[in-house]
C-alpha cells in the first residue's frame, strides 16, 4: 500500500464494468487524501420489466459529490447513449466544464432543446488534439466505432500513461471518418503505457470484425434483390450506417424515407457537420404513396423493438400515411441489446404475419458490431504493449474472456475490477486499494432519485399483487358505522368457487373488527393492523397471493 502522502494514479468505475451500459469511470491522481479526479463518459443503461415506469437508469455518483470540489471535468469519448445519455441529468449534481467533440456536442445540443436540461459549459476537441484537465494531459486518439467522432484518450500524469480505449474496432474501410489511429497508439506504445483500459464487448467472439463497407455492399445486395419496398432499421446514432443505407439505395435506383425523431434528430446534426454530404434528399411522408413500391426505402427506428417507434408502428399498421404490404422486405441492420429479445420477436412476428419478409445479420451481412473482436484485441496489446490490462466495458464473461486473452498474450498483468473498486495503477504493481459506494439510481418522469425514493420497490410489487384499500369508519361507541368501503386494483375478480373476491375480503375485514374487545377498539392503529392482516390472509386463501393492504380508520 502506498502511504497517505504518495501520489497515485487511480482508476475507479462507477458504472460499465461487470455490465454492458451506464459506463461512468473515474480517474484520480495524488495522494489518497486529496486526489483530483476526471470523469470519463457518462452514460445510461435502459430500463427492463423489472423497472415499471422507470425512463432511464443512472449511475449513483454520490461517490464523486463527496469529492466534488476535487473534481477537474468531465471527457465524453463519443455519442452513444451509454457513454453520454446521463449528462443533462447528473451534470446539475457534478457542476463541472464537459470536453466532448463536434457530434457529441450537436447531439447534446439537439436532445436539450428537445428534452430540456441545464446549460453545461462544454469545450470542443477533435481527434489528434492534446487538452489539460486538472493535472491529466489528455490527447484524443482517432479510432472507428458505430458512430461519428469516436475516440480513445491517452490520459498522461507524473506517474504513468493510461489508454483508455472507450469503444473501437478496427475497420480498414469505415464509411465515414478516419481509420483507428495505428501509428499513434504504436508512438504511445514506445513512450511507454502503464495501463490499457480495453472495450471487452466482443473479446469472446475470434477473428476480425467485417468493415462497414463490407455491411454497404451486404446491403445493396438485398435491396437491389428486394421485389418491394425495403424497410431497414438500425441504431439511430450509426450515421455510417445511415450513409451506407443511404448509397445502396441511390444505387439501387431508389428514393428513402426516414421515419422516427430519433433518427430525424442524427440525420440533423450530421448533415451540419457534412458527414452524408453528396447524398439525395430524402422524400417526405406525404408522399409515400406516389412512389412505386420497388422504388422505395424506409429508414426507420425500432431496430430493439421499442413499443412506439416506427417499426413497432408499422408492424402494428399504425402508421396514418405509411404501411407496409405484403411481399415486402424488413432488413434488421442492428444488433440485439440484451433483454430486448422478446420485445424484438413480437415486432418480427406482426411482420411476418403480414407477410413481410425478415432479413437479419444470419441471413446476410446487413450488420457489423462497432466493437473489437479478439485478433483485433491481440493487435491493440502489440501497439501499446501496457505493462497492466484493466478488462471494462462487459458482463463477467467478457471481462474474464478479456483477461485471460491478455495474460496469453504476454501482459505482464491483467487486473479484474467491477463497479465499485478503486485500483491504483501506478506507482507500483496494480492493487485494488478502495471499495467505494456505487449503484443505480433512477430517471422517474421529472424526479432522480433511488428506488426507495421513487417507489419502485413498491411500484413492483403492485404489479405482481394488486392493491386494496379499505376504509373503516367507526361511531361513538367503537361499532362499525355501516358496512367499510372497499376498493380492489389489480386483484382477481372472483375465487375458485365463483364468489366475489371483494366480498371475501370485505366480511375478512368485519370479521377481523368484530373479534376485537370494543374497549381496545379505542386503538385505531391496532384496529387497521387488523383488518389489513385479516384481507391479506383472505386474499392469500382464496387466490394464493398477497396483495398490499392500505386500511383508513376514523371516527
Amino acid at each position: 500500500m502506498a502511504r497517505n502522502n504518495e501520489a497515485e494514479l487511480v482508476f475507479c468505475p462507477l458504472g460499465g464494468v461487470g455490465e454492458i451500459g451506464m459506463n461512468f469511470a473515474l480517474y484520480g491522481l495524488g495522494p489518497a487524501n486529496a486526489r483530483e479526479w476526471i470523469v470519463v463518459d457518462v452514460g445510461v443503461t435502459f430500463p427492463d420489466e423489472h423497472l415499471p415506469g422507470v425512463d432511464l437508469v443512472l449511475p449513483d455518483t454520490r461517490f464523486i459529490e463527496s469529492q466534488i470540489d476535487r473534481l477537474r471535468g468531465i471527457v465524453i469519448t463519443h455519442a452513444h447513449e451509454d457513454h453520454y445519455g446521463a449528462l443533462l441529468d447528473l451534470w446539475p449534481r457534478l457542476k463541472t466544464k464537459v470536453w466532448m467533440t463536434p457530434f457529441t456536442a450537436g447531439l447534446l445540443g439537439a436532445k436539450r432543446q428537445m428534452d430540456g436540461g441545464p446549460q453545461i459549459p462544454v469545450e470542443i476537441y477533435r481527434a489528434g488534439q492534446r487538452f489539460q484537465v486538472g493535472p491529466f494531459d489528455i490527447e484524443a486518439v482517432a479510432v472507428t466505432h458505430s458512430i461519428p467522432e469516436p475516440v480513445s484518450l491517452a490520459i498522461r500524469t507524473p506517474v504513468g500513461l493510461v489508454i483508455h480505449t472507450g469503444d473501437w474496432k478496427i475497420d480498414p474501410a469505415p464509411t465515414i471518418g478516419p481509420k483507428t489511429d495505428e501509428a499513434k497508439f504504436r508512438a504511445l506504445g514506445e513512450e511507454g503505457v502503464t495501463a490499457l483500459i480495453c472495450d471487452s464487448t466482443n473479446a469472446l467472439r475470434e477473428g476480425d470484425s467485417p468493415s462497414e463497407e463490407a455491411v454497404g455492399d451486404g446491403l445493396k445486395g438485398v435491396i437491389e434483390a428486394a421485389p418491394g419496398r425495403v424497410a431497414v432499421t438500425t441504431f439511430s446514432s450509426n450515421v455510417g450506417r445511415i450513409r451506407s443505407v443511404m448509397e445502396a439505395a441511390r444505387d439501387a435506383g431508389r428514393q428513402v424515407l426516414v421515419l422516427g425523431s430519433s433518427l430525424k434528430r442524427v440525420i440533423n446534426v450530421s448533415n451540419e457537420l457534412g458527414y452524408l454530404e453528396g447524398l439525395p434528399e430524402f422524400i417526405d411522408e406525404q408522399d409515400y404513396g406516389f412512389i412505386p413500391r420497388e422504388n422505395l426505402v424506409i429508414l426507420c427506428t425500432g431496430s430493439q423493438g421499442e413499443p412506439r417507434a416506427a417499426l413497432a408502428k408499422l408492424a402494428r399498421d399504425e402508421m396514418r400515411n405509411v404501411a407496409l404490404s405484403p411481399g415486402d422486405t424488413v432488413v434488421y441492420s442492428s444488433r440485439v441489446i440484451p433483454g430486448n429479445e422478446k420485445a424484438i420477436l413480437e415486432t418480427k412476428n406482426l411482420l411476418i404475419e403480414q407477410g413481410i419478409r425478415i432479413i437479419e445479420d444470419t441471413d446476410a451481412l446487413v450488420h457489423v458490431s462497432g466493437h473489437p473482436r479478439r485478433n483485433e484485441l491481440r493487435r491493440m496489446y502489440e501497439w501499446t504493449r501496457p505493462r497492466i490490462l484493466v478488462p471494462v466495458h462487459g458482463e463477467a464473461a467478457h471481462l474474464v474472456a478479456h483477461g485471460a486473452l491478455g495474460a496469453a498474450s504476454g501482459i505482464p498483468e491483467v487486473a479484474q475490477v467491477r463497479n465499485g473498486d478503486m485500483i491504483k495503477l501506478a506507482p507500483g504493481p496494480a492493487e485494488i486499494v478502495d471499495k467505494v459506494p456505487f449503484g443505480r439510481i433512477f430517471k422517474d418522469g421529472r424526479l432522480i432519485g433511488t428506488d426507495e425514493d421513487m417507489g419502485i420497490r413498491d411500484r413492483r410489487k403492485l404489479s405482481y399483487v394488486g392493491h386494496v384499500a379499505v376504509n373503516v369508519v367507526l361511531d361513538d361507541r367503537h361499532e362499525i358505522a355501516g358496512d367499510p368501503d372497499l376498493v380492489a386494483i389489480g386483484v382477481a375478480k372472483t375465487d375458485a368457487r365463483g364468489e366475489d373476491m371483494e366480498d371475501v375480503m370485505l366480511d375478512a375485514a368485519i370479521g377481523a373488527i368484530e373479534s376485537i374487545p370494543r374497549v381496545r377498539r379505542k386503538d385505531l392503529d391496532l384496529v387497521a393492523e387488523s383488518v389489513r392482516r385479516a384481507v391479506r390472509a383472505a386474499a392469500n386463501e382464496a387466490w394464493g397471493k398477497k396483495p398490499i393492504v392500505t386500511v383508513f380508520v376514523t371516527r
